[in-house]
């Protein structure tokens, strides 16, 4: 029987724990009869199943036939790209076709006799869009690792028109919590702010202890244990299941090339992506294992003042959690002995 679990980003696995109740909050929000909300920001560090999430959710509408499901890339041309994948479609090019709207400008289509050809990319989305609503169709528009590029900002400017009008265009997208704050500090896009963000949380351990079980016939006790060392990061579930399929169910024996997995295809790129300032924080967090703040900012002779911000910021990163009184914990498994072997910043 072949793996069922993979250590490649993006890939759907055939073993995945479902987050049922963020993705059944979005599917009910954008199918309801006035939708009170068109656009879901998901984020998280890499490896916490943002795009597997954003995908599970568009293949769930996929089999709706009201629905078109359309993925984009935000280093592209995103509103051509648009108006190409509709106007490549078979069934809507001819929707499109009999609606007069002329896409030969742009490459997409036959001329139409007597009709004009729209010049303006806003123009031709804005009537392609029209011609869905008249038919009862909604479009979802997905986009992995949203950052502010000068397209994604172009087309985010354009969607927030074309949702004032009223049209059926609806969109999720993926992408780490600095760049989507980016993204949100543009002046012209202030009404991203009001887009809800789901922080994709640790999957459910027992969920976790519960497959390994079931998959590895391991006893309820080694399960959890097993369970555990994944703290519930989405890759370090799918790495540690990997690797123990392929040592014949024996995880305890996987453990080193497990941390080492983590720290070469995860860690590594999460640490440089973070200021000195943030790797300074986690360092006397590491240094302190009880977590206390208190001790913490000893440690670092930082005020409360001083270090709360940068507390903060790493909360909503997603590499630490705040949620017991005076007390902050590393999200990410065997991610305080990664620190302590980086250089003192």
């Amino acid at each position: 029987m072949k793996n069922p679990y993979t250590l490649v980003f993006g890939k759907e696995p055939r073993e995945i724990i479902s987050r049922l109740s963020d993705s059944a909050r979005i599917i009910e929000d954008f199918t309801d009869n006035d939708p009170s909300q068109v656009i879901y920001m998901i984020s998280g560090v890499h490896g916490t199943g943002k795009t597997i999430f954003m995908n599970d959710i568009a293949n769930r509408l996929r089999k709706d036939p009201d629905w078109i499901v359309v993925e984009l890339s935000s280093e592209s041309d995103l509103l051509l790209d648009l108006v190409s994948e509709l106007s490549s479609n078979n069934e809507l090019s001819r929707k499109f076709h009999n609606a007069k709207i002329n896409l030969s400008f742009w490459g997409f289509g036959p001329e139409i006799e007597n009709t004009t050809p729209i010049s303006n990319i806003k123009v031709a989305l804005t009537k392609m869009l029209e011609t869905l609503s008249k038919d009862g169709k909604r479009l979802l528009v997905t986009i992995d690792e949203v950052t502010s590029t000068k397209p994604m900002r172009e087309f985010a400017s354009v969607f927030q028109i074309l949702i004032r009008q009223n049209l059926p265009i609806f969109l999720l997208m993926t992408g780490l919590f600095e760049n989507i704050r980016e993204l949100q500090d543009e002046k012209s896009l202030t009404f991203l702010y009001r887009a809800p963000r789901i922080d994709l949380k640790p999957l459910n351990i027992r969920s976790i202890a519960d497959n390994y079980m079931e998959n590895f016939h391991l006893t309820a006790e080694a399960a959890r244990d097993m369970a555990e060392k994944t703290r519930g990061f989405s890759y370090a579930f799918q790495s540690l299941g990997y690797m123990t399929w392929e040592n014949d169910g024996n995880y305890l024996s996987v453990l080193n090339d497990y941390r080492h997995n983590l720290s070469e295809l995860v860690y590594e790129k999460i640490w440089s992506e973070l200021s000195p300032k943030d790797k300074l924080v986690l360092r006397g967090m590491a240094e302190n294992p009880e977590g206390k703040i208190k001790n913490i900012r000893q440690t670092l002779d930082l005020s409360t003042n001083e270090f709360n911000p940068y507390r903060d910021r790493l909360i909503k990163k997603g590499l630490i959690n705040g949620d017991d009184y005076g007390i902050v914990r590393f999200t990410l498994p065997y991610f305080e002995e990664f620190v302590l072997e980086r250089e003192q910043p």
